[in-house]
C-alpha cells in the first residue's frame, strides 16, 4: 500500500525527522515507510516506533500522489540511491544531503520529479534545528510548501536562494560546532576558576540556553543586549576587553568563511 512520505535512509537525519513527524501527528506510523538497509538500524526504528513501515529496499509505486520522498543519506551514494529508488515514484523529493546540488539530484530521477533541496542542522534531533529550503528547476510553490510542513515538525524553516545554502552550510550547518566548542572552553574556564566541573557545566548549559531564549524572545540585536550588561569598567567589560585582544570576532569570520568554501569544494 502507498505511503505518504517515504524517508530513504534511517540514520541520525532521517530518524529524527520521522520522530518529529509522528510527534507532531503528521502522519500515522503506517501512512511512513523508510528505507534502511541495515537490519540493526530497522530493528531500532521499530522498537520506537510500532507501526512504522521498514524496508530493505524501496518498493515500486510505494508513494501516493500527494504525498513525497525524503533523501537522507550519504553525499558518495546519493545519486546511485537516486537512481535506484526512482521506481518507488514520488512526486517530489526532499534532499537533506549535504553539498549535492538539485541539477545533480534531478538528473538521477525521473524527468517529472520535484526536487527541494534543504541544509538543516542538527538541533533536529531534539525538534530545534533551523532549516533552510530551495526549489529546483522543476519545484512549484506547493512543493515548497509541502517541505515547509515536513521539516517544521522539526524545527523552524526558512527559503533561500540555492545560491546562498554554501554560506548556510557554513553558518548554521556547522554552527553547532562552533558553539559546543565554545561551551567547552566556557566549561574549562569555571573549573579553573575553582567550580566543580558539573557546576560548571550546568551553569554554561543554562547560560547559552537562557541566552539564545533572550535574544529570540525580546527581538533585540546581540549589540543591544550585550551592551546592557556589559557597565564601564565591570567585570563583563573586562572579560570582553580579553576575548577582543584575542580576535575572537575575527576567529568566527573566518570560520564561516572557510566553512562556506569547504562546501562549494565539496559541491563540485
Amino acid at each position: 500500500m502507498p505511503v505518504k512520505l517515504l524517508v530513504i535512509g534511517g540514520g541520525r537525519i532521517g530518524g529524527a525527522l520521522v520522530t518529529g513527524l509522528l510527534a507532531r501527528r503528521w502522519a500515522a506510523p503506517d501512512a511512513i515507510a523508510v528505507v534502511e538497509p541495515s537490519r540493526a538500524r530497522r530493528d531500532e526504528l521499530a522498537a520506537l516506533h510500532p507501526g512504522l513501515v521498514l524496508l530493505e529496499l524501496a518498493e515500486p509505486d510505494s508513494v501516493t500522489a500527494d504525498g513525497g520522498a525524503v533523501l537522507a543519506v550519504k553525499p558518495d551514494v546519493a545519486e546511485s540511491v537516486c537512481a535506484t529508488s526512482a521506481h518507488a515514484r514520488a512526486p517530489r523529493l526532499l534532499s537533506v544531503v549535504a553539498g549535492l546540488s538539485t541539477d545533480r539530484i534531478e538528473a538521477a530521477l525521473p524527468p517529472e520529479t520535484a526536487v527541494i533541496r534543504a541544509m538543516p542542522n542538527t538541533p533536529i534531533l531534539v525538534g530545534a534545528g533551523v532549516s533552510v529550503i530551495s526549489g529546483g528547476s522543476r519545484a512549484t510553490s506547493s512543493d515548497l510548501e509541502w517541505a515547509e510542513g515536513v521539516l517544521s515538525a522539526v524545527g523552524t524553516v526558512l527559503r533561500l536562494p540555492e545560491r546562498l545554502l554554501h554560506a548556510v552550510t557554513g553558518l548554521s550547518g556547522s554552527g553547532p560546532a562552533y558553539l559546543y566548542l565554545v561551551a567547552e572552553a566556557l566549561i574549562e574556564a569555571g573549573v579553573m576558576a575553582g567550580l566543580g566541573r558539573e557546576a560548571s557545566r550546568m551553569l554554561v548549559t543554562e547560560t547559552l540556553l537562557g541566552s539564545a531564549r533572550l535574544l529570540a524572545e525580546t527581538g533585540e540585536s546581540p549589540e543591544r543586549l550585550r551592551a546592557d550588561i556589559t557597565s564601564p569598567g565591570g567585570t563583563t567589560a573586562a572579560g570582553l576587553r580579553a576575548l577582543e585582544s584575542r580576535a575572537v570576532r575575527s576567529a568566527f569570520m573566518e570560520a564561516v568563511a572557510s566553512a562556506t568554501e569547504r562546501s562549494r569544494q565539496l559541491g563540485h
